[in-house]
């Protein structure tokens, strides 16, 4: 009788689970942040000069220089619904978003398959993450016809988990490549805001600061155990994955789909209830490991915006350059929601491949990855940087 049968370990990993391989992509239409007020006004025809100004200070201080789009002058002079308040424009941002959307995400995707070096069709399992459009058959199965994937592959598609999914796509990768032998994940987020933007309203700033920061982007990440280092080059184990709950955040953030698009309520707490739980997660994921001074370690966390990331560093008492890759992809792709995570990771990789150092950038050997999102939910992923990546 086979061996699976009597011994279910035997279809499993020895090791940990790698990433092995990561992509970005972006529209190729720019929003630089100083010019963006006026051209935002202009696109809504709104004359609210007292309202501009407003917006514009929350610009400035966003920290955000640039951002990517599929919205641009034309889209809106075709879609003017798009920005008249109240108007119905589901179906205008859908007609762009599901098709964009899988798009973008190929784009990343393929880059990361590239970097691998081995075939598309050796991908085992697909997992894609979105909140921005839905339909049947999903952005999962168009990706497998873009890629020219297995059509055997085994996909997963989840929507609407929001900006902490970068870590619950990389968590659910690691549990399949662990308890997969052999297995080659193929984990992918993908975001456009043109689901959630809307015309200027004064009575939500939290809208105002949404519409100021958030721009689109996906990201892509192979993630396997027991890499043949013959032809793989992982870049991070991941060690251990959990996800949480912030206690008392009910409301804090949400979304929901309407006639008039998606619909984001952003509460001025988010960044105090997110720093106060912050230290439980690191005391959770390296209780066992043994460490306990936090800026021993490097950050992955997601850009969620300034405020947010300045009261993290706070709580966490962290040197100034321990938020720099983080605080670098919020500059220069705003929030991406859940790609964003994922971003900071490839500009860890590329400063290590610029100081020949660790994939951290930094010659460190641990590290957390933050993922924050409605709910409020924070995924944790304890990261271990692998030397291999820089020989």
């Amino acid at each position: 009788m086979s061996k699976f049968v009597n011994d279910p370990s035997a279809n499993r990993a020895k090791g940990y689970a790698n990433i092995l391989a990561i992509g970005t992509a972006n529209p190729d239409n720019i929003w630089y942040q100083d010019e963006f007020p006026d051209f935002y006004f202009r696109m809504a025809n709104s004359q609210d000069e007292e309202l501009k100004q407003k917006f514009r200070r929350i610009c400035e201080k966003s920290m955000v220089k640039k951002r990517y789009t599929y919205m641009t002058e034309k889209f809106f002079e075709e879609n003017p619904n798009v920005l008249t308040t109240g108007a119905h424009s589901l179906d205008a941002r859908l007609d762009v978003e599901l098709v964009k959307n899988p798009e973008l995400g190929a784009q990343a995707a393929a880059k990361a398959i590239e970097e691998w070096g081995q075939p598309a069709t050796s991908i085992t399992h697909l997992i894609f993450h979105s909140y921005s459009g839905v339909q049947m058959p999903g952005a999962d199965y168009k990706l497998v016809k873009l890629l020219g994937l297995n059509p055997a592959v085994k996909r997963f598609m989840i929507y609407h988990n929001g900006c902490f999914a970068g870590g619950t796509v990389l968590r659910l990768a690691k549990d399949l490549a662990e308890n997969n032998k052999g297995a080659r994940v193929l984990a992918v987020c993908s975001e456009t805001m043109l689901n959630g933007f809307h015309a200027p309203d004064d009575t939500r700033a939290d809208h105002l600061v949404a519409y100021a920061i958030f721009g689109d982007g996906a990201a892509a990440a192979i993630v396997g155990a027991d890499p043949d280092l013959s032809i793989e080059r992982p870049l991070f184990q991941m060690i251990l994955a959990n996800q949480t709950l912030v206690p008392e955040s009910d409301g804090a953030l949400m979304g929901r789909y309407q006639e008039i698009g998606f619909v984001v309520t952003l509460g001025k707490d988010v960044p105090t209830l997110v720093s106060s739980k912050i230290e439980d997660c690191l005391v959770q994921a390296y209780k066992d490991i043994g460490v306990s001074d936090w800026n021993s370690l490097f950050y992955a966390i997601h850009p969620g915006g300034a405020a947010i990331l300045n009261a993290i560093e706070a709580k966490l008492s962290l040197t100034e350059e321990k938020l720099e890759a983080t605080r670098e992809v919020l500059k220069e792709f705003g929030n991406m929601s859940s790609p964003s995570v994922i971003f900071v990771l490839d500009e860890m990789r590329k400063r290590s491949l610029r100081e020949g150092k660790s994939t951290t950038g930094d010659g460190l050997e641990w590290g957390i990855l933050f993922g924050i999102g409605p709910g409020l939910t924070v995924e944790s992923i304890v990261l271990r940087s692998c030397p291999t990546a820089t020989k």
